[in-house]
């Protein structure tokens, strides 16, 4: 098949590090199909130099440059990407015979995407991720457009089970809402040598070190893990939180110094994804206490390296991490999230169990059921069937 992927979800030269999940799937993928990944470049990102262009063995990528209106113009977004889609790409889109579009992100990508495909004549299937429908979609103008674009998709794709209520509660039909949870490279990310990791990585051998991996925002908690680090530091001195990732480091760093903790703290970066692996064999434990998510990546990859993780009962964590493997606390609750920090220090963990429930999170067996769901999709319907 041609396949057309539209998303904002995929590295571009402007953010090379972005949805490696989406990378690792839609890569895989292409060794199948003609792929294309057509990838949305906010405006503010493009007037950045950029670099490097992310390395594919299969799939193939362009962009275009997402214009939209800024503040109160939220609502709008969804037509706004279709039309710098348009602008940037319609007439190319147009002599190009693609049989489906899979478009990786609810709002405003999968209502663009809709947009594009009544354009087009073609059937699309849609992606969700996570906040795109637990966040975005609970908005009252731009609640009926998500809903409409799911409604409208030949399938929906959810990363996990609570997604998939939350694109039924939108009006989506049960037989066309599936539920796909990501995979993991185990050729990547799989247990190996504490000591050896830390040497590489230029951290102490003898004190337990908590790792958070993934964008340093609000949302995802960084600033009740920094929060409630102090309170781990009373019962394991010398402990070390280690923070890899890019965003809000300045102000990660000017708190940490606030609470006297800096020289505990190591604000390590946005580090390759390749490299991450090497982060997790180095750690005690990861900590994610997101307030909201589907199901992180960094979460099944951490438990294929045999790294017990301190999560939030959140999105479709619950789904993905039992109790031989981690422990849950509240969103926004700090008191409870250093607990279970301290706990999680203490407890004898098993290894070997915890990479034994990972394994179930394969790419191939995750791309083949992708695959049979676009096929499924670019089928002409049926005139005659009910």
């Amino acid at each position: 098949m041609n396949v057309l992927a539209l998303t904002n979800l995929f590295p571009s030269r402007w953010d090379p590090l972005r949805a490696s999940f989406n990378r690792q799937q839609f890569d895989r993928l292409a060794a199948r199909h003609d792929l294309e990944v057509l990838v949305a470049v906010d405006f503010r990102e493009r007037r950045g130099p950029g670099g490097e262009p992310p390395a594919l063995a299969h799939a193939r990528t362009s962009h275009f440059t997402f214009w939209y209106p800024p503040g109160i113009g939220r609502s709008l977004h969804g037509l706004a990407w279709y039309a710098s889609l348009l602008a940037q790409h319609g007439a190319r889109l147009k002599r190009k015979r693609f049989d489906v579009l899979l478009a990786s992100w609810g709002y405003p990508d999968a209502v663009g995407t809709a947009m594009l495909a009544r354009r087009l004549g073609l059937p699309y299937v849609v992606k969700v991720h996570g906040s795109d429908l637990n966040v975005q979609a609970k908005f009252r103008l731009r609640r009926p457009q998500v809903a409409a674009a799911l409604r409208g998709a030949r399938a929906v794709v959810a990363v996990s089970a609570a997604l998939s209520a939350e694109a039924r509660a939108l009006g989506v039909e049960d037989d066309r809402v599936h539920l796909l949870y990501n995979g993991v490279d185990g050729d990547r990310f799989f247990p190996g040598n504490r000591g050896d990791a830390r040497r590489a990585l230029g951290l102490p051998q003898d004190v337990p070190i908590m790792l958070y991996a993934g964008n340093l925002k609000v949302s995802k908690g960084c600033i009740d893990l920094l929060e409630a680090f102090p309170a781990v530091l009373e019962r394991h001195p010398g402990a070390r939180l280690v923070f890899v990732g890019g965003g809000a480091a300045a102000a990660l760093n000017g708190r940490a110094r606030e609470l006297a903790i800096a020289e505990n703290v190591l604000l390590a970066g946005p580090r390759p994804h390749h490299e991450l692996a090497d982060w997790m064999r180095a750690a005690s434990l990861l900590c994610l206490p997101s307030h909201n998510e589907g199901v992180p990546n960094v979460v099944l990859e951490a438990m294929a390296c045999g790294l017990p993780v301190v999560a939030t009962r959140v999105g479709g964590i619950p789904e993905v991490l039992p109790e031989y493997a981690g422990t849950m606390v509240p969103a926004h609750d700090r008191l409870a999230l250093a607990q279970a920090l301290d706990e999680a220090l203490g407890t004898t963990w098993s290894i070997p169990a915890i990479v034994a429930h990972a394994s179930r999170f394969d790419w191939q067996d995750n791309v083949e059921r992708l695959d049979r769901i676009l096929q499924n999709a670019a089928r002409p319907i049926d005139p005659t069937r009910p």
